[in-house]
C-alpha cells in the first residue's frame, strides 16, 4: 500500500542517514591519520570502535519518527479492547464498557477543530493541558487519560498522546459494531497548552477574537460558547427552543467543514453510545484549573457511576448505549418528546406517555432522553435535518456510511494531506485532504528552465510595467512577490495551503486584493510554463522564477525542490482568506505563528525584494528600494536609518511611512520591526552582517516554500 511503501521508503532513508554519518566519521578519521601519531591514532581508534563514541546519536525527532514507524497498532488496537471491559475503582464504567466514554474523549479532542484558521483538533494532545482540560465540556475526561497511562506508557514514544486519544475512539466504535473508515496517525504532540490559548478562554482569545456574548459567539471562533466544543445542548442561551438551536447546530458545525448530512451523521453515531450525567443539580466541583489535585470529584453522592456529573444533563439516547444501530434516529420519530427540568437543573426532554428504557449504567433501568440540539433536528427551518433523520432512522446502511466518513473527517481534519498519514489502515485520499496529483517520473531540466525564466525576468512586456533600473527592465520583485502569495497561505495548524498545487491562479485566491496583478504575472510566465508542458508543474515553477530572481540580485544560489504538483480547481482555498489584525504588530506575529516560522526567519522575509513597480500597484507610493537589481541588506540598515514620517497613501488611502526628505516608503509592518524592541533587535544584527542576512534569508525562504513538501509527518519531501 501507499502506507507500507512510506514507511518502507523512510526506513531506507533513516539508513542511508546513518550511513552518510558513519562516512563523514571515516573521513574525518582519514584525515586525521594524515596529521597526527600513532597514539592520538589508536586512541580514536578504540574509542571509535570499542565504546562508539563517534556514532552521532539520533535526534529526538528520528527517533519519534523510527519508533513510530515500528509501532504496532493492531497490538495497541487489542490492549484497547481489554481495556473497554475492565473497571477501575478510581473510575467505574458505566454498563461494564468504557467504549462511551473514550468516544466522548476522542470527539471532544478532535472537535476543538475550526476552520478559520486551522486551530484545534486532536493533533498536539492538548487536551491533556490547560485551557482545554478545564472546559466545562471535558469535565471527567482527565479521568479518561489516567484510564490511558498505562497503554501510552507501554508503547511509549512512538505512539502520541493525539494518536492514542483518537484511535482509542475509533477502536471503541468499532468494538461495539460500529462503521470505520480507517486510522490516519501521524499526530505529533504539544509539549504545553499555548496553542490552545486562542480557543479561549484566555487573554489572547479576548484580544483576538472576542465573544461579546458567550453563547453568541461568531466566526472565527469554532463553537457558539466559549468552553465548549459546539453548541449549548440546552438551546441558544440556555433556552429550549429547538428551532433556534437547530440554526445554531448548522453554523457550528459549518465552522468545522461539515455540511448536513455530516452533521446529522456525526451527532446520531455520537449519540448511539452512552449516556448523559447530571444526576443532581451540586455540580462537578472544581476544574483541574481550580483544584489540579482533586479536579471534578462530583458533588452528587459518590460522584461515580450513577452519581457522576458531567454535562448536568441525565439519562441515554437510545435502549442500546453500547450496541451501533439506527434507533437514535427511531427514537425522535417514534415518539413525541416534550420539555422538562432534569434532576441537574437543567432542560431536557422526555417522551410523552410510556418512555422506552436502557441498562442503568450500574444496574436497574433508566428512560431515555434527548436534549434541545437532539430534538433540534426535527423543527430545522430548512427541513434538511428532518429528510436526514428520516433517511437514517429507516436506512442503517446510508447511517453507517454517512457516519464512517464523517467520523474520519472529523477526526483526521487537522491532519492535512494523506502524505502526512502514516500506518496500514489509512482510508484512501479524502476530499477534505485536497489530494494532488502524484508527482511525474520524468520532470523538466531546470536549467534549461532557468534560461527561458532569465529570459522573461529582463524583457518588457506590455501584460505588466517592470522595475527598471539604468535602463534594463527587471520582474524579480513581481515573481518574489507572487511565490510569497503562492506559499504564505500555509499554516502549520491544519497543515492547509502553501503553493503546492498552485491554487493562486484559481478563485478564491486569484480573486483576493493582496493578490492584484498576480494573474498578470502567471501571464508573463505562461510562455515558459507552455513550452514545458506537463514536465513543468505551475506550482514548481512559481518558486522556482522566484528562486531564480533573487539569484539573479544576490549571486548566492538558493535550493530549489522540485516535484509540486497543480490542482485542478481552488477547493479548499476558501478557509484561508486573508484576516485583518487590531494592529500591525499582531499581524507580524500571528502570521509567523500560522506559518511556521521563528522571529528571526519572519524578520529575514520581510526583507525580500520590494520594488517600487511592485509596491504601487498595491497602493503605496514606492518602496525603500531604488535598485530592484540589487538584493541585500539594505531593507535593514534603510529601515533603521531614516526618519519615518506617518501618511496616507494618495488613491488608497492606505497608511504608509515616508523617509523625511526622500522618496522612499515602507508599510505599517515594516515600521513595526523598527520599533517593537524584540524585532529590532534582529533587524540590527542583519543590518551590521549583509552576509548573515543573506545565510538566513535562504534558509527561511527554503522552509516557507517546502512546507507544505509532506513526506510523513516528521520529514519533508527535500
Amino acid at each position: 500500500s501507499t502506507q507500507s511503501t512510506w514507511g518502507t521508503v523512510n526506513r531506507q532513508k533513516l539508513v542511508g542517514n546513518w550511513f552518510k554519518q558513519m562516512l563523514k566519521v571515516c573521513w574525518l578519521l582519514f584525515l586525521v591519520l594524515l596529521v597526527s601519531s600513532d597514539t592520538v591514532i589508536n586512541n580514536i581508534v578504540n574509542r571509535c570502535v570499542k565504546e562508539k563514541e563517534c556514532v552521532i546519536p539520533p535526534t529526538k525527532q528520528e527517533k519519534r519518527e523510527k519508533a513510530l514507524l515500528d509501532l504496532d497498532f493492531a497490538s495497541v488496537k487489542e490492549d484497547l479492547k481489554q481495556l473497554f471491559h475492565k473497571s477501575d475503582p478510581s473510575w467505574p464504567s458505566d454498563y461494564g464498557n468504557y467504549a462511551p466514554f473514550f468516544i466522548r474523549m476522542a470527539w471532544h479532542c478532535a472537535g476543538s477543530y475550526r476552520v478559520s484558521d486551522g486551530r484545534g483538533g486532536c493533533n498536539g494532545g492538548r487536551l491533556r493541558f490547560n485551557p482545554e482540560r478545564s472546559w466545562a465540556d471535558n469535565t471527567n475526561l482527565d479521568k479518561a487519560i489516567s484510564l490511558l497511562w498505562p497503554i501510552k506508557e507501554k508503547y511509549g514514544i512512538g505512539l502520541s498522546w493525539g494518536d492514542l486519544i483518537i484511535l482509542t475512539g475509533t477502536t471503541a466504535i468499532e468494538s461495539m459494531g460500529g462503521p470505520v473508515l480507517g486510522f490516519c496517525a501521524g499526530r505529533v504532540d504539544e509539549e504545553d497548552g499555548s496553542e490552545s490559548e486562542e480557543l479561549g478562554p484566555s487573554d489572547i482569545q479576548r484580544e483576538l477574537y472576542p465573544c461579546e456574548v458567550n453563547g453568541e459567539c461568531k466566526l472565527p471562533l469554532g463553537a457558539s460558547t466559549v468552553g465548549l466544543i459546539y453548541v449549548n445542548p440546552e438551546g441558544p442561551m440556555g433556552q429550549p427552543i429547538p428551532d433556534k438551536s437547530a440554526e445554531d447546530v448548522r453554523e457550528v458545525f459549518s465552522r468545522m467543514d461539515m455540511n448536513d448530512y455530516e452533521t446529522v451523521a456525526l451527532i446520531g453515531g455520537g449519540h448511539s453510545f452512552g449516556k448523559n450525567h447530571g444526576p443532581c443539580p451540586n455540580g462537578p466541583g472544581p476544574s483541574p484549573m481550580e483544584d489540579p489535585i482533586n479536579p471534578w470529584p462530583g458533588l452528587c453522592g459518590t460522584g461515580k457511576l450513577a452519581d457522576a456529573f458531567t454535562s448536568g444533563f441525565e439519562g441515554p439516547w437510545t435502549p442500546t448505549p453500547t450496541s451501533w444501530d439506527a434507533s437514535y434516529f427511531q427514537m425522535l420519530l417514534e415518539y413525541q418528546w416534550e420539555v422538562f427540568v432534569g434532576p441537574g437543573g437543567h432542560n431536557q426532554w422526555r417522551t410523552i406517555g410510556v418512555s422506552p428504557t436502557a441498562p442503568g449504567p450500574a444496574g436497574g433501568r433508566q428512560n431515555i432522553t434527548m436534549l434541545t440540539a437532539d430534538v433540534a433536528l426535527l423543527h430545522d427551518p430548512q427541513g434538511s435535518y428532518q429528510t436526514l433523520v428520516n433517511l437514517f432512522g429507516n436506512n442503517l446502511t446510508e447511517f453507517s456510511n454517512a457516519f464512517k466518513y464523517a467520523w474520519y473527517k472529523l477526526v483526521s481534519r487537522d491532519m492535512g494531506p494523506v502524505s502526512r498519514c502514516v500506518g496500514n489502515d489509512v482510508a484512501p485520499p479524502q476530499p477534505f485532504q485536497y489530494p494532488l496529483p502524484p508527482t511525474p517520473r520524468r520532470l523538466a531540466d531546470f536549467d534549461n528552465v532557468r534560461t527561458s525564466v532569465l529570459d522573461v525576468l529582463r524583457t518588457s512586456q506590455s501584460i505588466l510595467p517592470p522595475d527598471t533600473f539604468a535602463g534594463r527592465a527587471f520582474y524579480g520583485a513581481w515573481f518574489v512577490h507572487l511565490a510569497w502569495q503562492c506559499a504564505s497561505t500555509f499554516r502549520k495548524t491544519d497543515f492547509l495551503g502553501g503553493c503546492n498545487g498552485a491554487r493562486i491562479r484559481f478563485s478564491p485566491q486569484k480573486d483576493w486584493p493582496v493578490n492584484v496583478a498576480m494573474d498578470k504575472v502567471l501571464d508573463l510566465l505562461a510562455p515558459v510554463k507552455y513550452q514545458f508542458g506537463d514536465l513543468l508543474s505551475w506550482a514548481d515553477l512559481i518558486v522556482f522564477a522566484a528562486n531564480v530572481a533573487t539569484e539573479e540580485a544576490t549571486g548566492t544560489k538558493i535550493p530549489f525542490c522540485s516535484g509540486r504538483t497543480d490542482a485542478s480547481e481552488g477547493s479548499g482555498s476558501e478557509h484561508l482568506t486573508p484576516r485583518t489584525y487590531p494592529n500591525p504588530l499582531t499581524e507580524i506575529q500571528q502570521s509567523m505563528r500560522m506559518m511556521g516560522l521563528s522571529p528571526r526567519e519572519m524578520v529575514a522575509l520581510m526583507g525580500r525584494i520590494r520594488s517600487a513597480e511592485r509596491q504601487k500597484a498595491f497602493g503605496y507610493s514606492g518602496s525603500w528600494a531604488a535598485n530592484p537589481y540589487r538584493f541585500d541588506n539594505s531593507y535593514f540598515k534603510v529601515l533603521l536609518k531614516e526618519d519615518w514620517e506617518e501618511q496616507i497613501a494618495p488613491g488608497s488611502g492606505k497608511k504608509q511611512y515616508k523617509a523625511k526628505g526622500k522618496n522612499i516608503y515602507i508599510v505599517p509592518t515594516d515600521f513595526w520591526v523598527r520599533i517593537d524592541p524584540a524585532l529590532s533587535a534582529i533587524a540590527q544584527e542583519y543590518a551590521a552582517d549583509e552576509g548573515l542576512f543573506l545565510e538566513e534569508f535562504a534558509s527561511a525562504w527554503v522552509k516557507l516554500m517546502n512546507a507544505d513538501r509532506f513526506d510523513g509527518p516528521y520529514r519533508k519531501v527535500c
